[in-house]
């Protein structure tokens, strides 16, 4: 009884034991089982149900085993242990009797070894089983299913061998014996150890360099990888305690957190564009092919979701892997076949899902490895696990592209919310040896909080160290918003490829007059592969759009990474945010562009459109119908996200500013000057429709608006074009008591799009920012909004001791702030003395209640609360 209360207190363990390997593992623990009678016929098939969760049939297993006492648990246990002895290293050398005269028991009493047996030879012996009549062509059929592995089928040629009673039992039992004993594992065995080799190589070789960003190859991703913020979801509002501050991981531990759906195979990992997603999957795969992590995994095989979809042929899961991974020189099938038998030593990742134009969905079903079908279906059953089911699957994608139905095959979901300050820092200073260059760099960015904020964003902590000599060397402001930073590092793009006497050393007219033709070349291009969701381009589509060698050393486009294509290598942008910024470029110099186009990058009438496209009204838009390949029609076709994206380039692209720069490249001043107007309407009118669909209050409490995503990216564009005086019209009708923008992927720049605009609120308002990305560069942005705050709502946002003292050193001269929420904040008594200089100059604030503090010493801190 002792033992079974053991085995019943550990059940969680078992069961997460079970499941932990494949469906063959599993199945090889019920080889022991039954060979030693633990298990009766019935138990049997009781579990080896088709279609059932492993883990439902885990579980079922330890209740049947339980209920054959200390005995048969102590049982379960041994079995455990052979079953993973049996995959390390085979000692199965048993012997049998072939003329037994109890065939059927035999076979029963020597199943671990007879599977083993069997295993490269069952194609055979069901040709020969079916020649002398024991088995019928429905019954081989069935079988052969292309579901099963070659043990799985050894095991239901066994199985049906013990319900038949024409002689098959006796043909298996002599058969078998005559068979060759298996000398070696099957990932020991020639053709796997070199594809594995092979393998390891290619993704090594893949690997290596840092191409994200730089079309050069030039960064060493060893030298350059600078670790991320990677935090676990957490769902809020579920029952139990309230949790700390959100559980961090580092990329070593991406497999290790318990999972939300332990049945699934896939971890999600989800980010902003420019946080990091690609890089990270990069460094997995370089840990992985150098032997230094990830070696649970014999396999790894890397794809690109852009690249997939430029598949058109139907694809089997051996042609993805073999055809579009790595090919297997010799013994093709025999590396397939092990790759079915042990999927959980396989994984395969999937980066960019966002750029995936097609939509996930679980409508269609396709089960059989060898099949071919279409490779979004292949994609979909994958992550759905029909296919290659206990295989980890790792996929990449942009919040916004992943739904609800998605998600129910996610096990785990991983937030990548890009660098923290400390990560900044390390980075510049890897990137510039000098220690020189890295110091002033890190001076210049905490001196611009605004700069400081974009830089949380790695692609734009390489913009700042890519452009350090202008940034460093020459007069002038600093970069305050997206496009500031985006047209910087075009200037120095264009430097670099000019004649070092002939070109200017800024940005002026003269230095982007004289590659007009090249952008407008490579911004056509931008807009219609984001039209046609393309962002990879093949010789043929270069052409077509006029791309000639000087237009791609620019540096702009670089060779795809991993391509799928057997002819030339094709190309693509250096990142998405590039092809956006290009498209917007395009939308304001082109001189064939009407500008009622630009409408269509704020309205989309499609049904299933984003919330920022329904938020925009529909001004005008001309009812005739446009060609083909015209603009509003690409704008139509963009996915939403990309569409943002591009909307806050092009407002800031004409904002006063940089308006009259443009204007010297423009043939016409009055047409960019009616693309401004077009473009401020829009936003303007946006926000006012987005405001009058607020409900009205409930009586005697506070009108409150939740605002999403789309709603940020509206604001961040007000905040691209700078204009104080179309900030405030935008906003001068807004009366809300609550403004609530959770989970909205808010971090610094949002910030300083929030408090640039919501600074001119005329009534005051909470502001609820909880779940988000603030940090203390946040907190520093939003300080010149406070004076409109009544609330402030911080939870879980990463802010230090640090942030917190300067909050509430300008919260003293805001009479109208009269709450702070800081819950789940990296908060110690080091603002203990802010926090109680605060309650001591203001008798009515209401204190932030003590559960709200954790840190390593609170001590102080909760006396002074």
């Amino acid at each position: 009884m002792c033992a079974q209360e053991a085995f019943q207190a550990q059940r969680s363990q078992l069961v997460e034991l079970l499941v932990s390997g494949s469906l063959e593992g599993f199945e090889s623990i019920l080889d022991w089982l039954l060979s030693w009678e633990v298990l009766s016929w019935e138990d049997y098939e009781g579990l080896t149900l088709l279609g059932q969760p492993l883990s439902h049939l885990a579980r079922r297993l330890l209740d049947t085993v339980w209920n054959k006492g200390a005995w048969g648990c102590e049982q379960l246990i041994a079995a455990v242990q052979e079953a993973q002895a049996d995959s390390q290293s085979p000692k199965l050398c048993d012997h049998w009797d072939p003329h037994s005269p109890h065939p059927a028991q035999d076979l029963r009493s020597h199943r671990p070894a007879i599977v083993r047996r069997l295993y490269s030879h069952v194609e055979g012996v069901l040709d020969l089983a079916k020649e002398r009549g024991f088995i019928s062509l429905y019954e081989c059929d069935e079988i052969r299913r292309p579901i099963f592995t070659s043990s799985q089928r050894a095991r239901r040629l066994l199985d049906l061998a013990m319900v038949k009673a024409n002689g098959l039992a006796p043909f298996l039992l002599q058969h078998v014996e005559e068979l060759p004993v298996p000398k070696a594992l099957p990932f020991e065995d020639a053709a796997c150890k070199k594809y594995m080799s092979k393998l390891r190589t290619t993704v090594s070789a893949q690997s290596r360099f840092l191409s994200t960003y730089d079309g050069a190859e030039s960064l060493c991703l060893e030298e350059i990888y600078t670790e991320n913020v990677l935090e676990i979801r957490t769902e809020v509002g579920m029952a139990g305690p309230p949790q700390n501050c959100p559980a961090t991981l580092g990329l070593e531990g991406l497999f290790s957190s318990q999972g939300i759906n332990k049945d699934a195979d896939t971890v999600l990992v989800v980010g902003e564009a420019g946080s990091g997603k690609s890089t990270l999957l990069q460094q997995l795969q370089l840990l992985w092919a150098t032997g230094r992590d990830f070696q649970e995994f014999l396999f790894v095989f890397p794809f690109s979701c852009r690249q997939l979809q430029c598949v058109a042929k139907p694809l089997s899961v051996q042609a993805l892997l073999f055809e579009h991974c790595c090919w297997p020189d010799l013994g093709q099938q025999d590396v397939f076949q092990f790759l079915l038998e042990h999927p959980d030593r396989v994984l395969l990742t999937f980066d960019g899902f966002d750029e995936f134009k097609f939509r996930f969905t679980d409508r269609e079903r396709h089960c059989s490895p060898t099949h071919p079908m279409s490779v979004q279906n292949l994609l979909f059953n994958l992550l759905q696990g029909n296919l290659l089911k206990n295989a980890r699957k790792v996929l990449t994608s942009r919040p916004d592209a992943v739904s609800a139905c998605l998600r129910k095959y996610v096990c785990t979901e991983l937030t990548l919310k890009g660098f923290s300050e400390d990560g900044i820092e390390l980075y510049l200073r890897k990137c510039h040896r000098d220690p020189g260059v890295a110091d002033r760099l890190i001076s210049l960015l905490k001196a611009t909080s605004a700069l400081h904020g974009l830089c949380h964003l790695p692609v734009f902590s390489w913009m700042v160290s890519k452009c350090h000599q202008e940034l460093l060397l020459q007069g002038g402001g600093s970069p305050t918003t997206t496009t500031d930073m985006y047209l910087l590092i075009l200037q120095h793009f264009l430097l670099h490829s000019s004649p070092p006497d002939s070109a200017p050393h800024h940005l002026g007219a003269g230095l982007l007059r004289g590659r007009l033709p090249t952008l407008l070349h490579l911004g056509r291009l931008a807009l219609w592969g984001l039209g046609m969701c393309c962002y990879v381009f093949s010789a043929k589509q270069l052409q077509a759009a006029h791309i000639d060698r000087e237009d791609i050393s620019l540096g702009f486009l670089v060779r795809a990474q991993r391509a799928v294509s057997e002819s030339t290598a094709p190309l693509e942008f250096l990142h998405i945010t590039f092809q956006c910024f290009f498209a917007a470029l395009y939308l304001a110099l082109s001189a064939d562009m009407p500008p009622s186009s630009l409408r269509y990058l704020f309205n989309c009438h499609q049904p299933e459109s984003s919330l920022l496209a329904r938020l925009l009204p529909a001004l005008c838009v001309p009812g005739a119908r446009c060609k083909e390949d015209s603009v509003a029609v690409l704008l139509q076709e963009a996915e939403p996200h990309n569409l943002q994206i591009t909307a806050a380039f092009l407002a800031g692209l004409l904002s006063q500013e940089h308006r009259s720069l443009l204007a010297e490249c423009q043939a016409s001043e009055k047409a960019l000057l009616r693309r401004w107007d077009c473009a401020r309407r829009c936003l303007a009118h946006s926000l006012h429709k987005h405001f009058h669909s607020i409900p009205p209050a409930v009586q005697g409490e506070a009108k409150s608006m939740h605002a999403m995503p789309g709603f940020v990216w509206l604001i961040r564009s007000l905040y691209e074009m700078q204009e104080e005086r179309l900030a405030r019209e935008a906003v001068r009708r807004l009366n809300v008591g609550h403004l609530k923008l959770t989970f909205c992927s808010v971090g610094p720049a949002e910030c300083a799009a929030l408090a640039f605009v919501l600074r001119h609120l005329r009534w005051p308002v909470a502001l609820q920012l909880d779940h988000n990305s603030v940090g203390d560069i946040g907190v520093e942005q939003l300080l010149p909004c406070l004076s409109v705050c009544k609330a402030l709502y911080l939870r879980d946002n990463n802010i230090s001791d640090r942030g917190i003292c300067k909050l509430i050193e300008h919260a003293l001269h805001c009479e109208q702030l009269q709450k702070l929420a800081l819950f789940n904040n990296k908060l110690t008594d080091g603002c203990a003395h802010s926090v109680a200089r605060l309650l001591e100059c203001r008798r009515n604030f209401l204190a932030l209640r003590k559960p709200e503090f954790v840190g390593e010493s609170s001590g102080g801190l909760s006396e002074t609360l």
